[in-house]
Parts: structure tokens; sequence; C-alpha cells
């Protein structure tokens, strides 16, 4: 009896090892696909594994989003859509905005003209309008919410805006700011960039196409995109270590 016992011990050490493979190869998978976030739940789990706690194959199922995530995809992000293209067209208010979905997400198109006087970032009541329309839209989505400042290839020198990229800036964070402080939208939930005269949409060659060019993008990104983007939860998180 006790030659037996002796015999199976090895099945003990053979399932250690597999264990400690395992959970070699979870480590190798999230590190092949950089997320920090991710990262972050992986190396906890493994500390579980290495502790005797749960498996590391229950924080790779545990990971994956589940059905009716609430993250939109693209065929939602199409309803979305129409439905800001149809209430524009309702108001007589169609050429203040285009749409557009790419790979990150759905784009709004806002025209300069819309939002801001020529070489301003402040907002008057019609550029009001126009933003609580949209925020209707995206009151109750949980996607990140990118808004991008473009201007066309004039050049601007002021004391207030010494370039394009000024101008871009400000007027991208004016919106921003309207959407914290007007309806308390969560400041993590919503970034401001500006890219001056560096994205245009159409070449800077006609009265017509530089119109097109000087415009506020709010776009609405992807779940992928949105997963990617940094928390508060994350930075606290990495801040303790």
């Amino acid at each position: 009896m006790d030659d037996q016992e002796n015999q199976d011990r090895w099945l003990l050490t053979y399932a250690d090892l597999i264990t400690l493979l395992l959970a070699f190869f979870v480590v190798m998978y999230s590190m092949s696909q950089v997320d920090a976030k991710r990262f972050g739940k992986m190396a906890k789990a493994l500390s579980g594994v290495l502790r005797g706690g749960e498996t590391a194959l229950k924080y790779v199922q545990d990971d994956q989003p589940p059905k009716g995530h609430g993250l939109l995809k693209l065929g939602n992000l199409r309803m979305i859509q129409k439905q800001i293209e149809e209430r524009f067209s309702n108001i007589g208010r169609q050429e203040d905005v285009q749409t557009e979905i790419t790979e990150r997400g759905l784009v709004v198109h806002i025209m300069e003209s819309a939002l801001f006087d020529a070489g301003s970032a402040d907002m008057g009541t019609r550029a009001m309008d126009v933003l609580d329309i949209i925020y209707e839209r995206i009151v109750d989505l949980p996607n990140h919410i990118r808004v991008e400042g473009h201007t066309d290839d004039r050049s601007i020198n002021t004391l207030q805006f010494p370039s394009n990229w000024e101008l871009s800036t400000t007027r991208a964070t004016s919106v921003v700011r309207y959407f914290i402080d007007n309806f308390s939208m969560p400041p993590d939930r919503i970034s401001a960039l500006g890219y001056g005269q560096y994205r245009p949409v159409r070449p800077n060659t006609t009265i017509e196409n530089r119109a097109k060019n000087r415009r506020i993008d709010v776009v609405i990104m992807t779940m992928e995109l949105t997963l990617k983007e940094p928390t508060s939860e994350l930075y606290y998180a990495t801040e303790g270590q």
C-alpha cells in the first residue's frame, strides 16, 4: 500500500508543473497584446495561481466582454449616425454636420460656421444648440468620446493663438468643457485633441474645401479603442505600485 502511494506522488509534481506551464502561456498571451488594464488583471490572477487560488484559465474567460456588452459595435453606431442625421434634417440644419463611419468609430464633423466665428474659440447660442443635440445621442453611451479640432491651412498669429495648433486645441477643449460643465459628463469619458491644418478632409485649394476643413470632429470610438483608453481606475491602480 505504501509502495503504491509513493509511486503516485509524481502525479502531484506533474500537476504543479502543468499549472505553472498554463500560467506561463497566459503571461505570454497577455504580453502579446499590450493592454495595461488586461496586464494588471493578468498579474493579479497569476499571483492567485501561485498562491493556490483561482486558476489563470478563469481569468482568461472572465476577461472576455460578455454578450450584450454595453459598448457599441459598428452596427449600433450606424443607428446613432442615422438618428443624428435625421435630427439635424428635421430642424433644417443638415448643412452644419456631416457623419461617417470609420475604423475609429462614428465621426460627426461639425462645421466651423456652426460653432465659432473665424479665428475665435468662443461659442455662441447657435453652437450650443448643435452640441445639445449631439449630447442627446451620446449621453447614455459608455464609449469614449474624442473631440478633435481642425483648421484650414491659412496661418494665424495672434496673442491668444500664435498658430493653428493653439486655435484647434482651444476649440476642441471648449467643446469638451461645454459637455462637462453643462451636463456633468465624466471627464475620463472624453478627451480633446488639436490637429491644426494637418488633418484636412479636402485639399486646401478652394474656398469650399477650406470651409470643410475648418471643423470640430466628435468621435464616438469603437468598443476595441474604448477598452484601450486609459482610465482613472487604471491610474490609481498603477500609482500605488
